[in-house]
C-alpha cells in the first residue's frame, strides 16, 4: 500500500539525506520523492511516497519525528487531499501531424511549451491515469523523451 507523507523540515544541507536514510534503513521502498521550498523562509516541504502498511506507516512517522530538523509530518494517505505529478513530454511532430497533436494535447487539459520545427514539448499535470492516458495516445506520433516530478499532495481544507 502506498502511504503518503507532506514534512517540513528546516532547509538545512543534508536534510533529505537523513529523511531518505531512515527510510531506508528501515527496509522500505520510496516510490516517490518530491522536494521543494515551502513557502517559509528556511522550511523546505517533502512529499514521500512509502510502499508500507498503515501499521508501519506510524512507525516511520515516529521515526520522522525524532530527526532533529523535522518540524511536522502529515499522513495525507487516508485525508481528503490533491494529489499530482508533474510530466514534460516531447513528441514527435511534423507540419502535418503538429494540428493533430495540439488537439490532443488540448483534451488532455496539458499544454505546449516549446515548438520545434520537428517536436513539441507538453506539460501535464495530474494523476498516473491521466498522464498514463496521454501518452498512450502520443505513442502513434512517437514519444521522444519524458520527465515526470514525484509526487506532490496537499491536504484539503485548513490543517494545523
Amino acid at each position: 500500500m502506498s502511504i503518503t507523507f507532506v514534512v517540513q523540515v528546516a532547509d538545512k544541507p543534508g536534510v533529505l539525506n537523513r529523511v531518505s536514510s531512515l527510510v531506508r534503513r528501515r527496509g522500505y521502498n520510496i516510490e516517490s520523492l518530491t522536494v521543494g521550498h515551502a513557502g517559509t523562509p528556511g522550511v523546505s516541504r517533502i512529499t514521500l511516497v512509502v510502499d508500507a502498511d498503515p501499521a508501519a506507516a506510524s512507525r516511520i512517522e515516529a521515526n520522522l519525528y525524532m530527526l532533529v530538523h523535522v518540524r511536522s509530518v502529515q499522513n495525507v494517505t487516508e485525508v481528503p487531499s490533491v494529489f499530482r505529478h508533474l510530466v514534460l513530454i516531447k513528441v514527435s511532430a511534423t507540419a502535418e501531424s503538429r494540428t493533430q497533436v495540439m488537439q490532443l494535447v488540448d483534451v488532455f487539459r496539458g499544454r505546449v511549451v516549446d515548438v520545434a520545427p520537428d517536436s513539441l514539448i507538453i506539460e501535464i499535470t495530474g494523476m498516473d491515469e491521466k498522464i498514463d492516458g496521454l501518452l498512450e495516445n502520443l505513442k502513434p506520433f512517437g514519444v521522444l523523451e519524458v520527465a515526470k516530478t514525484g509526487c506532490l499532495a496537499m491536504a484539503r481544507g485548513v490543517t494545523s
